[in-house]
């Protein structure tokens, strides 16, 4: 715990997929919630999307951060702030695309959630 999802629209050429993913993963590690191997992060490039009702000159990028039930409000609010502000830092302007940013936190059971761990 915790995963985190990237979403992004396919229109923003200049987006760099490894370099987001490690910077989000680092921010979360540096919030001291969690330990750096129990992060788990996937990119999903999106091809079929639509912001609005234009169909052309907008995007997006949007993380989910699912973590187990039972932090604070301020905690989570903190963590997704944390996670926009990298989002912000990374994310140049594209030539003609409105680009809207956002960071969504989402709660999982903390009884029903099992894992288990294979070391090599």
């Amino acid at each position: 715990m915790p995963h985190l999802t990237l979403e992004y629209s396919d229109n923003l050429p200049q987006f760099d997929i490894d370099g987001m993913l490690l910077d989000l993963n680092k921010t979360l590690v540096a919030s001291g919630y969690f330990d750096e191997i129990d992060i788990k992060s996937r990119a999903v490039r999106l091809g079929t999307f639509l912001v609005g009702t234009e169909v052309e000159g907008r995007g997006f990028v949007h993380v989910k951060l699912a973590l187990l039930s039972g932090r604070s409000t301020e905690a989570k609010r903190a963590l997704s702030e944390s996670l926009l502000r990298v989002l912000e830092h990374a994310q140049e302007p594209t030539d003609g695309v409105h680009v809207q940013l956002c960071v969504e936190i989402q709660e999982i059971d903390r009884e029903t959630y099992v894992k288990a761990s294979i070391a090599p």
